[in-house]
């Protein structure tokens, strides 16, 4: 009985991997295009961060929302520190983002993921790919007593930050 079983299992195997690679010439395509269209997006993104946020010093795009758990922390310990150097969103007033945070709102869409993106910073150099710190996590931690990971996560930023400061203008 195990025989019959094992073999018809075979079989679904060896059938799937049929199948598999006779639609690779559908499947191959579309990757390299979606691929290609990540990287150009990404690119895209940075250039226009370089080009109109780097020059007014703005360096930053940090989100944020309304939530108990972590407003009060982020609005008297971390806010005050980047509101010149930051753009920043809060997801809660998501339906009120006009037109004029479009660049905002679509470098948070393409670094912010869909997980575990709010709250988050993302930091920008000129000519590096920009640095993600997501806060999610250690906020969560910190609602059950564990202060470590949101201490090393700040200190992580801000130590990013002050290494990485833009040059001020004369």
């Amino acid at each position: 009985m195990k025989s019959k079983e094992h073999r018809r299992d075979a079989r679904t195997v060896i059938a799937a991997i049929l199948i598999f690679l006779l639609l690779a010439p559908l499947w191959i395509p579309a990757l390299v295009l979606w691929v290609l269209f990540y990287l150009a997006s990404r690119l895209c993104l940075h250039l226009a961060v370089w080009m109109l946020w780097l020059p007014r010093n703005k360096r930053l795009l940090f989100v944020y929302s309304d939530s108990p758990i972590w407003q009060t922390h982020i609005e008297t310990q971390i806010l005050p520190s980047i509101r010149d150097q930051a753009v920043i969103l809060n997801w809660s007033q998501r339906k009120q983002w006009s037109v004029r945070h479009t660049l905002a709102v679509a470098v948070f869409r393409h670094f912010g993921g869909r997980y575990e993106f709010n709250p988050m910073a993302v930091v920008f150099r000129p000519l590096q790919l920009g640095r993600v710190f997501r806060f999610f996590q250690p906020f969560k931690e910190l609602k059950h007593g564990k202060p470590e990971s949101i201490a090393r996560v700040e200190t992580e930023f801000f130590h990013y930050l002050r290494l990485h400061e833009l040059p001020t203008s004369a």
